[in-house]
């Protein structure tokens, strides 16, 4: 079978499930025959949005539609530059990551983590005769509100949470008897914590990609050589400093043109498959709001990031001003503290699901990652001295020494948050970036070609994956499970919900895999023989293509075969300036060679793209809904009305 047969096979797939779950919403707006009927619905019921519409265009890619189908469709809707950068401002958390508390959504204040109350529409369907009059009672045990109005007209309130709400509707239609319906409305608000490394904060896909120039930008390089020492790669748009290695600017000014993330210090993405999931669950159970935490950072470990501070991944520039406090809180810090907050406002308030992933920084993936693909002796050597390089040797070695005991301690932190029930936590594993349409990457240039250093080593990239496949991702199932010899003290409670079904379908769209519907710009400039980047200097500064076409227009989130970014893709969505680097490697100024390489994999090369966390975010949706619970719906009664009274 070939690749664009798996492709639409795949794609066929993903809008059956996409089908299969969407029946919760479907089944309420398909109602439109049949006996009379109260359907309600809470508005802009992922409660991260301030905005309605940010929801609404989501609930209408979601229709009928799997998460990854609707990903593609807005991906196509928005010519491959992406729904999130419009999304940033209109959030109830600021771009440093912290909770806007109160926060004003739709023009009414509201508390983020302790909401009184939420928005919810009821509608009259079924057979409802034309022209009917409906009064509408609510009563929520403080006294009936009556209202009268043509019963094709929907009816909006603010339902108090915690409390049940009786709608009753009394349908009037010229001589026929009245009709009286009626259904308890009671809102479930589901607070979601996100949890994990970079592949949970969604690394590889910031909110507003990077602007690239059709110029180039000069790179000193450690390799020597004919261009002295030099390289061009595009440049950032808007960037009005020199571009030539011997011009010097500010790293501020750079940055100003750079990328942009729901939180820079921990390049946490709206498009990461956890912020998904619970926007999904939002758009597919019309009777439940969304409370949704993001405290995912790219780099951490289970001690350093979830324990412990662990250093920010990038400054937040803005026009004015850069933000740089170093490093970031323990994310199970913010979660306690933002309990501790909940709970004093709101005693029953309680942690419903904490979606997770971890474990890959803890054996150093990323050291494997370098170790693959950084190739020339000068700079593997510059990069192990700096603690860059791993060895399948090490990460092995951490595999059977660290990690369990890393889960131990903190399954005994996470117990607490969820009244004991480990199941509440999903846990999400990785997928196997290694694989395209079923076989091992080959290797080679392709994708890597951004750096002239750079070469994904057949020989190291047939170990790395082999220790993937055969022995990381299955003890990490194990550990999670409490299952081949992993001690947990209480397996039953212990036990965490693990969801995999995404690898087997990853294992068609590893980083290698290319297909004849992927984007022009790729197809034509990003070569196979690793050669798509002019090696002149006068020819690449103002030109740096060998294909001819202008940088700027590669999109970063228009659908491909591959759905994990390479380096190229990596450098052409992000173009990351790392912060917090140990001094061996941390660059000097924009032009440094250490730049050079690390904007090439610092933000997100060997990471899911948008789509691969859509696919992650479908295995993991049922998941959710199963713990949860979710899917039953209010009792509605029918009965003809003898006295319009209220009972």
């Amino acid at each position: 079978m070939t690749s664009s047969h798996l492709r639409r096979s795949f794609t066929l797939l993903a809008l059956l499930l996409g089908l299969l779950g969407a029946l919760p919403i479907e089944r309420a707006a398909a109602q439109s025959s049949g006996p009379m009927q109260i359907s309600w619905e809470v508005r802009n019921r992922f409660r991260l949005f301030r905005e309605e519409r940010d929801f609404q265009l989501h609930a209408e890619a979601l229709r009928n539609r799997g998460i990854l189908a609707s990903e593609q469709a807005l991906a196509v809707q928005s010519d491959g530059r992406g729904w999130a950068r419009n999304t940033l401002s209109r959030l109830c958390v600021d771009l440093a990551g912290k909770l806007s508390e109160p926060c004003t959504r739709d023009t009414v204040k509201e508390s983020y983590l302790t909401p009184v109350d939420h928005p919810v529409t009821l509608r009259l369907t079924g057979d409802v005769p034309v022209g009917a009059v409906c009064a509408w009672t609510l009563d929520d045990g403080d006294g009936p509100r009556q209202s009268n109005f043509d019963c094709a007209e929907p009816v909006d309130f603010r339902a108090v949470y915690g409390k049940r709400t009786v709608a009753i509707v009394d349908v009037t239609s010229g001589g026929e008897a009245p009709q009286r319906v009626t259904t308890d409305i009671r809102v479930r608000d589901v607070l979601i914590a996100g949890l994990g490394d970079s592949i949970a904060s969604g690394e590889g896909n910031p909110d507003r990609p990077v602007a690239l120039s059709d110029d180039g930008f000069c790179f000193r390089s450690l390799l020597g050589g004919v261009t002295g020492g030099m390289f061009y790669r595009p440049s950032r748009a808007g960037f009005k400093g020199g571009r030539a290695c011997e011009s010097y600017d500010s790293l501020q000014s750079w940055q100003r043109q750079g990328a942009l993330w729901l939180n820079s210090a921990c390049h946490r993405s709206l498009y990461s498959y956890q912020t998904r999931t619970a926007l999904a669950l939002a758009v597919q159970y019309p009777h439940i709001a969304v409370t949704y935490l993001p405290l995912a950072c790219s780099g951490a470990t289970i001690a350093d990031g979830l324990f412990g501070k662990q250093q920010a991944r990038e400054c937040l520039t803005t026009k004015t001003a850069t933000s740089c406090a170093g490093s970031v809180n323990a994310q199970l810090g913010e979660l306690r503290e933002a309990m501790v907050a909940a709970k004093r406002r709101q005693p029953d308030r309680r942690l419903d699901l904490v979606l997770l992933s971890i474990g890959a920084n803890d054996i150093n993936f990323s050291g494997l990652v370098a170790d693959v693909i950084v190739d020339n002796p000068t700079e593997r050597a510059l990069f192990k001295r700096g603690g860059i390089l791993g060895s399948v040797e090490d990460s092995r070695a951490a595999l059977a020494r660290d990690l369990p005991a890393g889960f131990g301690r903190l399954r005994e932190a996470l117990k607490p948050l969820l009244a004991g029930d480990l199941s509440h936590v999903i846990f999400t594993a990785y997928a196997n970036p290694t694989f395209a349409n079923g076989a091992p990457c080959p290797g080679g240039p392709a994708g890597f070609d951004v750096h002239p250093s750079f070469n994904a080593d057949p020989g190291r990239l047939a170990n790395v994956a082999n220790f993937v496949e055969t022995e990381f991702l299955p003890q990490l199932k194990a550990i999670a499970l409490c299952q081949g010899g992993v001690i947990c003290r209480n397996p039953d409670a212990d036990r965490m919900t693990y969801v995999d079904a995404h690898q087997a379908t990853f294992a068609n769209h590893g980083f290698c895999a290319r297909g004849s519907a992927d984007p022009e710009f790729d197809r034509a400039c990003f070569s196979a023989r690793g050669d798509s980047f002019e090696a002149g200097l006068v020819e690449a500064a103002a030109q740096p293509m060998t294909c001819g076409r202008g940088a700027s227009e590669f999109r970063a989130y228009a659908p491909r075969a591959r759905w994990i970014r390479d380096a190229n893709d990596s450098y052409f969505s992000a173009m990351t300036y790392p912060q917090g680097m140990s001094a061996a490697v941390q660059p000097s100024d924009i032009h440094d060679a250490t730049w050079g390489i690390l904007s090439a994999v610092y933000g997100g090369a060997i990471h899911p793209t948008a789509e691969g966390h859509a696919a992650m975010a479908d295995a993991a949706l049922p998941a959710a809904a199963t713990v949860l619970r979710l899917g039953a719906e209010a009792e509605v009664t029918s009965e003809p009305l003898g006295q319009p009274s209220l009972r």
